[in-house]
């Protein structure tokens, strides 16, 4: 049996612990809370909300294709779905070692579970989102088309691609604290060089393809084209999409097998 056998019936073996720390986890963010899972939307949504009230004017006669009076509000809700998928997969398991460090100390725990419980949250949360957001574009009579079925695939795509940097990350992050200080400020750097509060046609066309080197850029017109422009992502960007993603958990998961006794030691 190889050892991509092995893990996944490990996986399976292990399907209920993982779906019930999901679960946990999920309660355990919102308990003694008044509002619930509405927290886990609710920041996001102010940052649309604040974005959309500041530059709406600004942007607005710069969005041809989208077939709305709300164009800049939905391109914003679109790409922010994205994004916020992206860095809240990063961003967990940045620490996801760190803060279960007591978990990975015991031998009968499976303890590459972990980064199945991280994926499967943040997928939850992103969905909650994506709900929200939906009833956002129908209050403004905006519908969306069946371009919506693949978010299907580009959500999972997005999340195994960010999860591959993060579990690079929160091993690095074990041995090496800075990078926990680190990482929020790349991000929020990939942020503003990322077409998300501002189209690509307002960058001066000489500078413009700095920004498609950016690994989150294609993922971001992915969303805006799903939602947004209610068309089919490109194939080519799918395509580099999921090789990224490939790469990225290559290198993810070396660095684990690698480091995990360490990781233990260390922590």
């Amino acid at each position: 049996m190889t050892r991509l056998q092995l893990k996944t019936q490990q996986i399976w073996q292990n399907r209920f612990f993982i779906l019930t720390a999901i679960k946990m986890d999920f309660k355990s963010r919102f308990s003694r809370s008044l509002f619930g899972s509405v927290w886990a939307i609710l920041n996001p949504l102010v940052m649309v909300a604040i974005y959309a009230f500041i530059l709406s004017k600004i942007m607005q006669a710069k969005l041809p294709g989208i077939e709305s009076s709300y164009a800049y509000p939905i391109y914003l809700i679109s790409g922010i779905i994205g994004w916020t998928l992206f860095t809240e997969v990063i961003s967990r398991s940045l620490m996801v070692f760190i803060e279960n460090g007591h978990y990975l100390k015991k031998l009968a725990f499976p303890r590459s579970n972990l980064i199945f419980i991280v994926l499967g949250a943040s997928l939850i949360n992103s969905g909650i989102f994506i709900l929200a957001s939906i009833a956002i574009f129908l209050i403004l009579n905006f519908y969306p088309s069946s371009s919506l079925l693949w978010l299907i695939p580009l959500e999972i795509l997005t999340a195994l691609f960010a999860l591959g940097i993060g579990i690079s990350c929160g091993v690095l992050n074990v041995f090496l604290r800075d990078i926990g200080q680190v990482v929020p400020i790349i991000l929020q750097l990939l942020f503003w060089l990322t077409p998300i509060v501002y189209t690509i046609n307002i960058i001066p066309q000489d500078v413009q393809y700095l920004l498609e080197l950016n690994p989150v850029f294609d993922i971001i017109n992915m969303y805006h084209d799903v939602l947004a422009y209610q068309t089919a992502p490109s194939m080519q960007s799918m395509a580099k999409l999921g090789l990224m993603t490939l790469i990225a958990n290559i290198i993810g998961l070396t660095l684990y097998r690698k480091a995990h006794n360490q990781i233990v030691e260390e922590l």
